[in-house]
């Protein structure tokens, strides 16, 4: 197989997504956040990241790290809640159960987790008028105590979810919400509760019955759609969204011929998210993209006023997804994870000056939120064979 001009392997953070290709940095990425946020690490922890300094997150499977990280890519988002790791502060409005602070090491690896028990009256930690239309998504990781029930819930008659936060189930979900249970190792869970119908209310984290207690640890309350955790204290905090452009130069890219390819999940199936080779414009482009559920390829040339695009249904967007376009006079090609999804006929003629990658679609709009674990670009085209085993999972 020819060898890359351009190489995105994750594998050092720092105030760049440092490309492998070219060796001279000129496919390194310029990147942008203005404050810190968390990532999971190599020992399967969360750790908080300086402002300025890439993500490289690392996947969890069954609770266990597993494989190699990605870039992770997040949109501003506000953790409304303060406090998110102490659930015994005055903050917290405290229903009929004990906290006892600090008595398990929680996902962080501090010893810094509370353990939540029911008593007799009531059997949650809550904070009121906080679950609106907005701020719908509740999150918090939770571990097995003497019970493995833990509840999320919108206690103003309205219902929510109960998780098995032992076996990593769902044991029952009101009506009107979506849930999610994460494994996180050592015991602890991600739990996820989404309001989809977005209902005033109060927001409560508690056990099933008095008497019966699981740790808790970070909770979070956002807006659209689960993000990675927020650590709060005295006031809600917001993360700052984050950007990843600039990468080639007129050097790099062929305009005839070529094939762009990327190894991508993204955090939800709603809207564009964009990885594009580009002149600087959305009109002159090279796309892979999500468009909802959708990945598709895109080819615009505005010299001959040419639109080509290719769509491929993905079963699960938070999923990786190997994706290769491939374009020369005549051709342009979609393979996903080793299958290709269309051949269309393609006019090459006249290509605008690309000159560089970005995470958008050229224009600094449909920003690219999620995990990139590659992006390679090839100044030629490739055999079907070649582009199968590329992309094969």
């Amino acid at each position: 197989m020819a060898k890359p001009k351009l190489a995105l392997i994750p594998a050092t953070q720092g105030s760049k997504l440092y490309s492998v290709l070219p060796a001279d940095g000129v496919g390194d990425f310029t990147f942008s956040r203005n404050l810190t946020a968390t990532r999971i690490n190599k020992d399967g922890l969360i750790e908080t990241v300086a402002s300025g300094v890439s993500r490289l997150n690392y996947p969890m499977i069954d609770g266990v790290v597993s494989g190699c990280p990605s870039h992770l890519l997040e949109p501003v988002k506000q953790n409304v809640l303060q406090r998110s790791e102490e659930f015994d502060n005055a903050y917290w409005i405290n229903n009929g159960v004990t906290i006892n602070a600090n008595q398990t090491i929680s996902p962080s690896g501090d010893f810094s987790a509370d353990l939540l028990t029911g008593v007799s009256g009531g059997f949650g930690v809550i904070r009121f008028s906080t679950w609106n239309a907005t701020n719908k998504v509740a999150s918090c990781f939770a571990k097995k105590g003497s019970s493995n029930l833990f509840s999320i819930a919108n206690v103003s008659g309205i219902g929510g979810v109960t998780f098995d936060v032992e076996n990593g189930t769902l044991t029952s979900i009101t009506s009107g919400f979506e849930a999610e249970i994460e494994n996180y190792g050592n015991g602890w869970f991600r739990c996820t509760a989404i309001d989809t119908l977005g209902r005033n209310g109060t927001f409560s984290l508690g056990v099933t019955s008095a008497s019966e207690s699981v740790y808790i640890w970070g909770a979070q309350l956002e807006s659209d759609y689960k993000t990675s955790y927020i650590p709060t204290t005295t006031s809600a905090v917001t993360r700052s969204a984050e950007t990843a452009i600039g990468s080639g130069d007129n050097t790099i890219f062929n305009g005839s011929q070529g094939v762009l390819m990327a190894e991508i999940s993204t955090l939800n199936n709603s809207g564009n998210k964009s990885i594009s080779i580009t002149d600087g414009t959305a009109t002159n482009i090279i796309t892979v993209r999500y468009l909802d559920s959708l990945i598709q390829g895109l080819y615009v040339n505005s010299a001959n006023s040419t639109t080509y695009l290719i769509n491929y249904t993905v079963p699960n967007v938070k999923d990786f997804t190997k994706v290769a376009l491939s374009y020369q006079s005549g051709s342009l090609k979609l393979y996903v994870n080793g299958t290709l999804i269309q051949n269309i006929s393609l006019v090459v003629n006249d290509i605008p000056d690309w000159n560089t990658l970005q995470f958008n679609i050229g224009n600094s709009t449909q920003i690219f939120y999620g995990n990139a674990k590659q992006v390679q670009y090839f100044d030629e085209v490739l055999t079907d064979a070649e582009l199968i085993a590329l992309t094969t999972i």
